[in-house]
């Protein structure tokens, strides 16, 4: 018999990281959920995840377990949390994309979706950190969200990306996602690869061209160039940033601002790199007035198409 304080989780913060990726229940790509660029010792516990981790701070223990437990109940449930982006062939034909794929973040049946790629460098996919628990607290929201694992590299990522975009769209019907209005957030490197898609569009990395996103999420990344084309852009950065700047997030926004473009952003003093969630630091909260600058963006495009089309329908 059980007692009161026991529960029915699969892991907790002693679970070996070998014992997830390997549970059977994920299949093969278990390997996926953590950096597969990265040694991970075996004795490697979830609570000391932070160790395969360079550059981040603020890595939570309890979201991590919550995560592992999260994706666990829902293989085991039958939903299909992991998509391969690339067929058996492109596999085969440049075995990298082997480690590629979208783990899926459910919400409410038919609701908007959302990209997530964590940073890393372009050396390793930090998922457990800048994009596994945006992910998981979109999905709270009742927003479907995808978290991205792609191929290090500047040029193969934001390939990836485009790849995600066009595969979404290409199974929407399967999987009940709303393809209009989506947004694409990235972290570090990944805010990159989400500003660099969301400015250039998928078909500058080789996939047909799909509707750009109606926002873009950036967190703490260095990224200055801006061509006039940019998607409205929420950003978030601490003044503590060694990697970062965040006095080049703010030129970055008021350059966007003064192209008559919506850009936002917040500057969380103290805070050093990598900070996720922001959980218990005065970050906390920044990914609700992330969530909130999509849906203004979402009103006012949809206004504007509004006004367009009775445009039209009052000239023709």
């Amino acid at each position: 018999m059980k007692t009161e304080i026991e529960t029915d989780v699969a892991y907790d913060r002693h679970t070996k990281v070998q014992d997830v990726i390997n549970d059977p229940v994920f299949e093969d790509y278990g390997r996926l959920i953590f950096p597969v660029d990265m040694r991970i010792a075996n004795d490697l516990t979830l609570e000391n995840l932070e160790e395969i981790l360079p550059w981040y701070s603020e890595v939570n223990p309890d979201k991590t377990v919550e995560i592992a437990n999260y994706l666990h109940d829902q293989a085991a449930d039958g939903n299909q949390i992991f998509y391969d982006i690339y067929t058996d062939e492109e596999k085969k034909e440049d075995p990298e994309k082997e480690d590629t794929g979208l783990f899926f973040f459910r919400g409410d049946p038919g609701e908007k979706f959302a990209v997530l790629n964590a940073g890393g460098g372009f050396m390793y996919v930090a998922g457990m950190q800048d994009s596994f628990p945006h992910a998981l607290e979109l999905s709270k929201k009742g927003y479907n969200a995808f978290t991205l694992i792609y191929r290090p590299g500047a040029q193969t990522a934001c390939e990836d990306l485009s790849r995600a975009i066009a595969f979404i769209f290409s199974h929407a019907d399967e999987m009940q996602v709303d393809t209009s209005d989506y947004s694409l957030w990235g972290d570090s490197a990944g805010a990159r690869m989400a500003a660099w898609v969301g400015t250039y569009g998928t078909a500058m990395f080789g996939e047909e061209n799909y509707p750009a996103p109606a926002a873009v999420i950036m967190q703490y990344t260095g990224l200055s160039e801006v061509t006039g084309y940019e998607p409205p852009t929420y950003a978030c950065v601490g003044t503590s940033n060694g990697i970062a700047s965040y006095r080049t997030m703010e030129q970055r926004i008021r350059r966007i601002q003064a192209n008559g473009t919506n850009a936002e952003i917040e500057v969380f003093k103290g805070l050093s790199h990598g900070f996720g969630l922001g959980e218990g630091t005065v970050a906390e909260g920044w990914l609700d007035h992330a969530v909130t600058f999509w849906e203004n963006s979402i009103f006012l495009a949809f206004t504007i198409r509004f006004k367009l089309d009775n445009k039209w329908n009052f000239l023709s």
